[in-house]
């Protein structure tokens, strides 16, 4: 059973009835294929699973959040087809009371009232860093990267602490943040990309990178970018170490943690796909929209030339609100 299921599962097996109007967040939701895909996950398990057990359902009230800027306008104009697929996947009588709204902001922040959510959601959202580290972008004395852009075997040991040091901030500020919004009780089921040793240059964290790093290279060689231009790109990312998450979250000291879990990872040709979709915006903003489809293009033939496979490694965690 996925992690998701199995801890609404014990959230609905561990009270009679669940609260009249349950509450969810949804934390960084464009990056599944549909923004709602997670949204009808849960509440379809909830309904059949309340429908089961001869128990009401409850109102659902749900939060999209994004940063600032995404477009939820798609997402609404989509809510008909919505409504009419989960009557279509539960049948006629489907009717759930279920509201949803937008809540752009940085997830890093408070963003609802205390004790107002029931379960929160996060896929992967909490790998990107609410900045790149102050030290790579420090106008008089920036730390150099030199060559690549991201962690990597090559970088200096003081661009890897950055980057852990950012990473472990950004997340005891989210869990500080939820620990005033979830009610006690309440669930959170995050998921991250991340690696199994403590090594940050390790090839589960790195060899991605280094990959398209070469595409970079190439094009670099072709004329089309400038070095400089590509040792000022810092991709504002990081995957962390397990043992990382068990201890922040014992740190904050709000949260217990019930599960940690690890997830199947998509095949190459799907992985090169994932990263342009995640970080093409960034990569337009700092170098262009020419270049784009060169790059990925190479990207691709990298990836394929290699005998050394990329493997990285996904994780999930759920912890219960003290």
């Amino acid at each position: 059973m996925p992690l998701l299921h199995q801890v609404l599962l014990d959230l609905i097996s561990s009270s009679k009835n669940l609260p009249e109007s349950f509450t969810i967040a949804d934390f960084g939701c464009s990056s599944r294929p549909h923004p709602l895909l997670t949204v009808t996950e849960i509440t379809s398990f909830i309904y059949k699973r309340c429908h089961e057990l001869g128990r009401s359902l409850p109102e659902f009230w749900v939060y999209l959040n994004e940063f600032p800027g995404y477009d939820f306008n798609t997402v609404f104009k989509s809510l008909p087809d919505y409504h009419a697929k989960l009557k279509e996947e539960n049948g006629p009588d489907f009717r759930p009371l279920l509201y949803i709204s937008a809540v752009p902001g940085p997830y890093h922040e408070r963003l609802f009232p205390s004790k107002s959510l029931h379960f929160v959601h996060s896929s992967s959202t909490l790998n990107w860093l609410s900045q790149v580290p102050p030290e790579l972008t420090d106008k008089e004395n920036p730390l150099i990267n030199k060559g690549k852009i991201f962690i990597s075997k090559t970088s200096p040991p003081a661009v890897i602490k950055a980057y852990q040091t950012q990473f472990q901030s950004d997340f005891a500020s989210f869990l500080e943040s939820r620990s005033k919004e979830v009610v006690p009780g309440g669930r959170m089921v995050l998921t991250f990309r991340g690696r199994t040793t403590p090594d940050p240059s390790s090839d589960e964290t790195c060899l991605l990178w280094d990959y398209l790093g070469q595409a970079f290279q190439y094009l670099i060689e072709k004329g089309l970018i400038e070095e400089e231009k590509l040792d000022t790109y810092n991709i504002p990312y990081y995957e962390p170490y397990t043992e990382e998450i068990k201890a922040q979250i014992e740190k904050q000291g709000s949260f217990m943690l019930d599960h940690l879990v690890f997830n199947s990872i998509p095949t190459a040709q799907m992985i090169g796909n994932a990263t342009r979709a995640d970080h093409e915006t960034t990569i337009r903003s700092h170098f262009g929209s020419e270049i784009v489809d060169r790059l990925f293009q190479r990207f691709s033939e990298v990836i394929a030339a290699n005998t050394k496979e990329v493997e990285l490694v996904g994780f999930a965690v759920s912890v219960t609100r003290k």
